[in-house]
């Protein structure tokens, strides 16, 4: 489904635009050198991920409060696709499906401490372009297990872990010290051959068991200061009983106490979120500026993601992992080189898509192995729709993080928690319970439906393995 961008931007000063999903298609011919042996006319490619950014933290969706112009920009001059989901909401599950196009079904890194294997990184998006010929270089959090695959890249600025926002000896905040890294890159660069740049954030991921979660660049202590923050629409004290046991015990209800159960917390610790992505939009700013400075914009496609949502107190919660909205609904921004006319587009698309639209961009062919669809099809108007369901998957190994499954349709979702010696289930009608909190799946009306998507999720279990 298509709507204008004009009717779009309408939708977002009257206030009703929140709720659609969309995105801008570009052209007809997106790249006609596909399938031709790589050269200099072919794009640079810089792909932004951001950690644990959820969808509606941008000024271009609706969001009235936090500032993010040059994202903001680049979505008007791009691709803004407002209907994103990642596949599984963890660190290290999402990247590997954001490298490889492959469900965590396939790839099975569902750990911290699980690399990619050679054979993984080779048919990765950076083993296959750089095999293309492009000028290939890794800035910052790489969230995967193992050694560091510094011999896989031209140029390797990452790091293990979680990484600290300030390291000792540095007075710049990581944001910045991943932005300089980057700029240096674009001041050298030769254009002998088209490069690919990706920069992983740390912003806005909280740092786990610090006194302050959210640690900013002081620069930007001055926004949002004389702003309330409004309660989410399910922060209730209802919303959260409406919870299964299991979640109201759960990891995300721990870190929930430590981060937002006052509205002191609350205010602070959202402001100071709110705090990192500007400061993540002022590093695209640098960036695009730089780009324009060395000629290099209009010759490089841009595409701006996140791994994860996050919770920031919605259903007496913190973090990511279950598989609401909150948690598994991400931005997702693509600027291609040559302006072009402009659509919104409503289509699902997933992070297992990114990978093969890389190649795709490069004019790389995409292997079988890839289960993800390249997103140049909706942009150039050659299809409307990639799908109309899509399975999410939550095996990582914890306590108390339940172990999910689940089905997303355009109407309707399916969770299955996969509990010690049995099983809890929701359905969730979206169009008529847009906000998830009428749990459908014992109402005697909807079992023929329930029990399809049970059957539809042991299909795609299978089928994805």
């Amino acid at each position: 489904m298509r709507i204008s961008r004009k009717s779009f931007l309408q939708g977002l000063l009257s206030g009703t635009a929140l709720g659609v999903f969309g995105g801008v298609a570009l052209g007809k011919k997106v790249n006609p050198n596909l399938g031709q042996p790589i050269t200099n006319s072919r794009p640079n490619i810089i792909v932004f991920v951001a950690d644990d950014m959820r969808w509606d933290t941008l000024g271009i969706v609706g969001n009235r409060i936090i500032q993010t112009p040059n994202l903001d920009q680049l979505a008007q001059e791009g691709v803004l696709f407002l209907n994103h989901f990642v596949t599984t909401s963890i660190c290290p599950t999402s990247r590997a499906t954001i490298f490889t196009g492959q469900y965590g079904k396939k790839h099975k890194i569902w750990e911290f401490d699980t690399p990619l294997s050679p054979s993984q990184l080779e048919s990765s998006y950076f083993g296959l372009i750089r095999q293309a010929g492009y000028y290939l270089t890794f800035i910052g959090k790489w969230g995967l297990g193992g050694d560091l695959p510094t011999k896989s890249f031209d140029n390797w600025q990452g790091f293990a872990g979680q990484g600290e926002y300030f390291t000792k000896g540095s007075q710049k905040h990581s944001t910045q010290l991943l932005t300089d890294e980057a700029l240096v890159l674009l001041d050298k660069y030769a254009e002998t051959k088209p490069f690919c740049l990706s920069l992983s954030y740390k912003a806005p991921h909280a740092q786990d068991g610090a006194k302050e979660a959210f640690q900013i660049d002081p620069k930007f202590a001055q926004f949002y200061q004389k702003i309330t923050i409004p309660e989410t629409p399910t922060s209730s004290p209802e919303d959260f009983a409406s919870l299964p046991d299991f979640l109201q015990s759960s990891e995300g209800r721990i870190r929930w106490k430590n981060r937002f159960d006052t509205e002191a917390n609350y205010q602070h610790n959202v402001k100071q979120y709110y705090r990192l992505i500007t400061g993540i939009d002022d590093s695209v700013g640098q960036i695009i500026k730089k780009l324009k400075e060395k000629n290099l914009f209009d010759k490089t496609a841009i595409i701006f993601t996140s791994d994860n949502g996050f919770f920031i107190g919605d259903r007496g919660l913190s973090d990511k992992w279950f598989g609401y909205e909150e948690s598994i609904r991400v931005p997702l921004i693509m600027r291609l080189p040559s302006p072009q006319p402009r659509e919104l587009i409503t289509a699902m698309t997933l992070n297992v898509d990114i990978m093969p639209t890389i190649l795709d961009l490069a004019g790389v062919k995409i292997p079988e192995s890839v289960q993800g669809s390249s997103l140049l099809s909706l942009t150039s108007g050659e299809k409307e729709t990639l799908r109309d369901s899509w399975f999410y998957e939550h095996l990582f190994k914890h306590p108390k993080i339940p172990k999910s499954q689940g089905i997303r349709t355009e109407n309707f979702k399916y969770l299955r928690y996969l509990l010690e010696g049995t099983t809890s289930e929701a359905l969730f009608d979206l169009i008529a319970d847009p906000l998830e909190v009428n749990n459908l799946a014992n109402v005697p009306e909807y079992q023929q439906q329930l029990q399809q998507f049970r059957e539809k999720l042991a299909e795609l279990s299978k089928n994805l393995s």
